[in-house]
């Protein structure tokens, strides 16, 4: 989280400044422009981020700190706490850093006279653009426990899919950190003692022991060129991904991946429905709601699809047509907005069809996994098997000799 120093135009003409904080310049752009100011000039600043001395030193604010803080505050108002009083309750007893550290400025702000909506959108670099909407919505039509409440379930139902995600690849990954550990031990330590010993005993060694030798040899002397290539792909690969194009090529093939591929797609449908059913429901207007879905989405290509759907929607047509010609959604999605759309019943649609994809995203990480873990089983149970193999056939070879 970057802090970032502004120069802007009120809508009633005059110049202003002042500092906020944001996930990165275009961000904190966009929050501008949503308060209705001309933005004249915005550069990064410096310095350490907080109120009173209290850092947050960036701390990531998880889904499920917004789902609890949600939660909280829905209680605290509905029980006739103020809003400024349920703040600062709030600002008391949060736990993440950094989210403690935005909920005590807007307390600061809103006790100053700012609408709830303003004060949290000049922490954009926290909570979330969709909060933020969600929280302005409430505002005007005098709902706001409402909207706190729907953005807690929504975010309870990202955090429980992210969770299921996490949990399921828990073990492959262990699995391949284990694997890769055990090699470079083998390559590092272990064959070169039997090179030496080999060496004692004398005589033609196996093919197979040779070039498990090389391999050894050459990770013994040039650890350190496979350390920086390892880092250098890795800096590339960021690097690349953090250009527009990079990003759009990678994205757009990781759609292609068999098994991936296919998890990315459900869990995009599953973001639209719930993200859409969402501000809908609290009443943001569409345009506005898909502009926000754009910017959740993960993959750029989808990301993509949904301003340009935005634009589509801008000029009056409905949503469905976009989302079918940009042939990234799967049919049944297109025929439940269809059918939402002709029978003014699109929140329940999308509704429906956040739930079914969400389960299915899931089921389908926790498949993918369930295959994942023996073809690493296999994978370990080959490399392991070569290595007994190659240094145990000189044994044999010297055996046989001795025997003759």
């Amino acid at each position: 989280m970057a802090q970032f120093v502004y120069t802007v135009i009120t809508p009633d003409g005059k110049k202003k400044s002042g500092k906020m904080e944001a996930k990165s310049k275009e961000v904190a752009v966009a929050n501008l422009k949503a308060e209705g100011y001309t933005v004249s000039k915005i550069e990064a600043g410096g310095g350490l981020k907080g109120l009173g001395g209290m850092l947050s030193f960036g701390q990531k604010v998880k889904t499920r700190d917004f789902a609890v803080f949600c939660r909280q505050f829905t209680s605290i108002v509905q029980a006739g706490v103020s809003i400024v009083d349920a703040f600062g309750m709030l600002g008391d007893q949060t736990q993440n850093a950094a989210l403690k550290n935005a909920i005590q400025q807007t307390h600061s702000d809103i006790s100053k006279g700012d609408t709830l909506a303003i004060a949290m959108r000049k922490r954009g670099g926290v909570f979330p653009p969709m909060l933020c909407n969600m929280v302005e919505a409430g505002e005007a039509s005098g709902s706001l426990d409402v909207a706190f409440s729907r953005m807690a379930t929504q975010f309870e139902k990202d955090a429980k899919l992210e969770s299921a995600v996490k949990k399921a690849m828990i073990y492959p990954i262990v699995l391949i950190v284990v694997m890769i550990g055990v090699i470079c031990a083998m390559m590092l330590f272990v064959i070169p003692k039997f090179e030496g010993m080999f060496a004692e005993i004398g005589g033609e060694l196996p093919a197979i022991t040779k070039a498990l030798i090389g391999i050894s040899n050459f990770f013994v002397h040039y650890w350190w060129a496979i350390a920086i290539a390892v880092a250098a792909i890795f800096a590339g690969y960021k690097a690349f991904y953090a250009t527009q194009n990079g990003k759009e090529l990678i994205d757009r093939l990781k759609l292609r991946i068999p098994v991936l591929g296919p998890i990315q797609m459900k869990s995009a449908c599953a973001k639209l429905g719930r993200t859409l059913c969402t501000l809908l429901g609290a009443g943001v207007p569409m345009v506005d709601a898909l502009d926000i879905t754009a910017r959740s989405m993960d993959n750029e290509m989808y990301k993509q699809a949904m301003k340009d759907a935005k634009d589509q929607v801008t000029r009056g047509v409905a949503l469905s047509r976009p989302l079918k010609t940009c042939g990234l959604f799967p049919p049944m999605i297109i025929h439940m907005i269809s059918i939402g759309e002709e029978t003014g019943n699109i929140e329940q649609m999308l509704e429906n069809v956040a739930g079914y994809y969400e389960d299915d995203v899931q089921a389908a990480t926790e498949s993918m996994m369930a295959l994942m873990e023996p073809a690493i089983i296999i994978v370990m149970a080959v490399i392991v098997g070569f290595l007994v193999i190659a240094m145990l056939s000189p044994m044999f070879s010297l055996y046989e000799s001795l025997a003759g």
